[in-house]
């Protein structure tokens, strides 16, 4: 994709870019996003009619290790003759060296995630080995979202700095597939992702989050949680009576300030945003 294409599909997008045209999303946002649940961000994007953000069904180097960043997105289709000539002359004028599955590794920047549509092909599909899994660390420090398989899986997960989503493991080298797209919108799964948006992957799934609704969204998720550990505490002490899922009254939302006030360890938003969220869920 060109610069005016990334930035034609981004246009809301009012923050720094990359040079690429990429969103340039914040780093504490991306820190901030590992504490968040996938249902509480999945509930704010449903709010704001985006439906098809989130994918489960996972395999990963790490499991139990949550990441996020910034989306590198690629699109990979089945070989075809003339079409794959035409991509490796197209690659050759723009001085890109090797096959174009490592192309898009090649323009990571640190705190990306390189997401990838490989149409969900696992035998032959394994868009890269250990040697390409070590590129993606040493330019992202993050990892990888693959609709497609890995080899080498054991000596990836030897790699520092590396985690990552994919389909499945196979011993196969990659073949029959080439590269068509580098950050145009593509689809993972039933989800949709766009250059830049936030990827948050999380034991349980992966979720994007529209560039242009990251901070919201991020914020409203810590609201929601803030609101639930409370909620919890009022549950267990036999507090609530029978409103176990909250019961929300503005009286309630001053005693969940006053719970902030002696716990201000669990707030990591400023306390102006929070206070301003206080008073727009008292309100409603």
């Amino acid at each position: 994709m060109t610069k005016a294409q990334i930035l034609f599909y981004t246009s809301d997008w009012k923050g720094d870019r990359f040079p690429d045209g990429r969103p340039k999303l914040p780093d504490d946002l991306l820190k901030r996003a590992l504490d968040i649940s996938i249902e509480d961000v999945w509930d704010y994007l449903q709010g704001k009619g985006y439906r098809c953000q989130f994918e489960g069904g996972w395999q990963a180097l790490h499991i139990e290790k949550p990441f996020a960043g910034r989306a590198l997105t690629a699109q990979y289709m089945p070989s075809r003759p003339d079409m794959t000539k035409a991509i490796a002359a197209e690659g050759k004028a723009e001085g890109r060296v090797s096959w174009t599955n490592s192309w898009p590794i090649n323009e990571l920047q640190e705190g990306d995630v390189y997401v990838a549509d490989g149409f969900g092909k696992i035998v032959e599909g394994t868009l890269i080995g250990s040697n390409l899994g070590s590129g993606i660390a040493a330019h992202t420090h993050a990892g990888f979202v693959f609709d497609a398989g890995i080899r080498d899986q054991a000596e990836n997960r030897e790699v520092p700095n590396l985690n990552g989503f994919y389909r499945g493991y196979d011993p196969s080298a990659w073949a029959d597939m080439t590269l068509t797209a580098i950050n145009a919108p593509v689809r993972i799964g039933r989800a949709i992702v766009l250059p830049g948006d936030l990827v948050l992957a999380k034991t349980d799934g992966v979720i994007f989050i529209p560039a242009i609704l990251a901070e919201d969204a991020i914020s409203s998720a810590e609201f929601t949680n803030l609101e639930d550990a409370f909620n919890f505490e009022l549950n267990s002490e036999g507090k609530n009576g029978g409103e176990f899922e909250g019961g929300w009254t503005p009286q309630k939302y001053d005693a969940l300030a006053k719970w902030i006030d002696a716990h201000p360890e669990k707030l990591k938003m400023p306390r102006a945003e929070f206070n301003a969220l206080l008073e727009k869920k008292k309100r409603h």
